[in-house]
């Protein structure tokens, strides 16, 4: 499908092409690009407000700066859709985030003017300090770098790291701060009031104002006037608000608040900032969802909306003719409630995620016992394990993806001291269209290894629902991990009676023979839809759900390989130190001799894509299980072929 482009927009393949416009023609610019992205989210889909809330952003900072050698760096990258079209993406837009296409995040091996790679929040003053430094070794006195970050990424204590040694770096770091109240959720937190003081000041940014044009009108130098505009707004900031300190008491010049959507304010700004040496922080206010009405008033919802109609703004649902499975995301905040309301001790923390994870229902129904921390992933583990030594029952949910940012919290913080946090791993597995940045496919050998630590996944909703009841018992005193995937499970009805699960065992779903099919969590349901098929060929599997990598059923792992003389290990992780690892080590351990072939995601990188697509490639889906089967009997197979 084509995309119109505007007429400014429609000559621009790189940023030499932008910087041919004048002045005057930059808000046209911007409009095209804005409705660009506009038309081709609304049909191919992807994340939409973060985008048109930096239109005027990134065509100012590619229109001033001399990318690529200038150095920008986009932390997380939902808000890089405009930055690719720009630096000759454009084309190839309609593709982002699809199987083989454009990554939805900006991506070193995508494009020379994506200088860093990023999908998770808070890293870009980190990295653009680093080239920064690194091009002061170089002698590059000219080269700028620029971290381009959110004030929701701005909670991480990594930010607060990297500010702290930029401001005595001696070197040309710029770091804008994009004010928009927003992560995906609204923002939480004392820095959020904070920068709500310094944009809403009026005294202080009318006298900031006054001193600035007063004077820009002297007949003196144009250095001289803003060096010394410079040094009374330091006293002016000190004076009216001494909150206002917080960015120059790491030594890093700060200015602004500007409005981020006036296009001629921000490229005169940068063309200023570009000529003063050192580190400095310039503060912009913005909207998230610029630009389209409905974006602008309900923010959370169209942060990454699906496919819409772009002039009724009514978002795409897929409609049914019988009920469907829920997201196990919603399961798990429905859940949550239903046992909070029977123990009190039950409390919910999340890292900027509460939509994410659906904690948001317990936020709104039970206020003061859901906690959304901000994007802070080892405060949120640390905070939960505080928590758990005073006897509360913590369901701390955090992506598995961003529990890798967490590990050290995991193991000192909880597992040495044996604190029964419960960690509910959403989007655990492969997770589609966000690509290798979000896939959460390390958790279970990154948690499985660390003593103390109970590691289960559950093979649809009624499972997720008991090893929750089960986790939050009085009878249990470890942390208890549960792993689920990102989507819908395979229960219409699924508000089943929860019962406590005995932690470690099994369940045997199948007998069979010769061979055994042994799943880990939602990937069990792939095996049961392959045993199915295999019918066909004479082929009887066993299956069994193991519902824990930590600890084994070691009961019913004697059995199978008593039974079985080939085994097939199915899991959405990494098949290095997984859960199939898991039981090649029970199997040498014992003496045990079988033919094992595992099944999961391959120790390589896995690109974007539908989880359809991804389950194909990588070779776990019910069809490659189908054939693994038919491959381990083609003596059987063969036999009934002929037949």
């Amino acid at each position: 499908m084509e995309f119109q482009q505007g007429p400014l927009l429609r000559n621009i393949q790189s940023p030499d092409d932008l910087k041919k416009l004048t002045k005057e023609q930059l808000p046209q610019i911007c409009d095209e690009l804005r409705q660009y992205i506009i038309d081709v989210v609304s049909v191919q889909g992807g994340h939409f407000g973060a985008s048109l809330g930096v239109v005027e952003l990134s065509v100012a900072l590619h229109y001033i700066f001399n990318t690529p050698y200038d150095q920008l760096v986009w932390d997380v990258g939902h808000q890089a859709y405009g930055h690719k079209i720009l630096t000759g993406r454009k084309d190839a837009f309609p593709t982002n985030r699809k199987y083989n296409g454009l990554s939805g995040f900006p991506k070193r091996s995508e494009s020379e003017y994506d200088t860093f790679g990023v999908g998770h929040s808070s890293t870009s003053i980190s990295a653009a300090l680093g080239m920064a430094l690194a091009s002061k070794q170089k002698g590059e006195k000219d080269r700028q770098c620029v971290a381009i970050i959110g004030d929701g990424a701005m909670t991480a204590g990594m930010a607060f790291e990297a500010m702290n040694h930029a401001g005595v770096s001696d070197t040309n770091t710029l770091i804008i701060l994009n004010d928009n109240c927003m992560s995906i959720d609204p923002n939480v937190g004392a820095l959020k009031e904070y920068l709500t003081d310094i944009s809403t000041s009026q005294t202080y940014n009318k006298i900031k104002d006054d001193i600035w044009n007063a004077l820009g009108k002297l007949p003196i130098g144009k250095d001289f006037t803003r060096e010394m505009a410079s040094k009374l707004e330091h006293s002016v900031k000190g004076f009216i608000n001494k909150n206002s300190n917080l960015f120059e008491a790491m030594k890093l010049r700060y200015f602004g608040p500007i409005d981020g959507h006036n296009i001629s304010k921000l490229v005169d700004t940068l063309e200023d900032l570009k000529r003063i040496p050192g580190p400095k922080i310039l503060h912009i206010l913005t909207v998230k969802g610029k630009g389209y009405e409905l974006a602008e008033k309900d923010q959370t919802k169209w942060h990454a909306p699906g496919l819409f109609d772009k002039v009724t703004g009514e978002i795409f649902k897929k409609t049914f003719d019988t009920p469907q499975p829920p997201k196990y995301q919603d399961v798990f905040g429905h859940t949550i409630i239903e046992l909070a309301e029977k123990n009190p001790l039950i409390m919910g923390i999340t890292p900027a995620m509460p939509s994410g994870s659906s904690l948001k229902f317990m936020m709104e129904k039970m206020p003061h016992r859901a906690i959304d921390v901000g994007i802070c992933e080892q405060h949120a583990v640390t905070l939960s394990a505080g928590m758990a030594t005073q006897g509360m029952r913590v369901f701390c949910n955090i992506y598995s993806s961003f529990m890798q940012r967490a590990y050290d919290m995991v193991v000192h913080d909880v597992a040495i001291q044996k604190l029964p946090v419960i960690f509910c791993l959403d989007r655990a597995g492969l997770v589609g269209e966000d690509g290798p940045t979000h896939h959460g496919a390390y958790d279970i050998p990154f948690m499985r290894c660390i003593p103390n630590l109970i590691v289960s996944a559950p093979m649809n909703e009624a499972e997720l629902r008991d090893l929750m009841y089960t986790a939050q018992l009085d009878t249990q005193d470890m942390p208890f991990v549960i792993r689920y995937p990102r989507g819908e499970g395979v229960m219409p009805e699924w508000r089943t009676p929860m019962k406590e699960i005995p932690v470690g065992k099994g369940r045997k779903l199948k007998d069979g023979e010769t061979l055994a099919i042994l799943s880990f969590g939602h990937p069990g349901n792939f095996a049961a839809t392959a045993i199915r098929n295999l019918k066909t060929y004479g082929i009887q599997p066993g299956h069994y759900d193991m519902r824990f990598v930590k600890p084994l059923d070691e009961a019913l792992l004697h059995e199978v390989f008593a039974r079985y003389s080939k085994i097939i290990t199915i899991e959405d992780g990494t098949i290095v130190g997984g859960f199939g690892s898991a039981i090649l080590e029970f199997m040498a351990k014992h003496g045990y001799s079988a033919e094992i072939r595992m099944l999961g995601i391959p120790d390589r990188l896995v690109e974007h894509g539908t989880l359809k697509e991804l389950y194909r490639e990588c070779g776990y889906d019910a069809l490659a299980i189908e054939e693994t089967a038919k491959q381990m009997m083609k003596n059987l197979v063969t036999v009934q072929e002929s037949a």
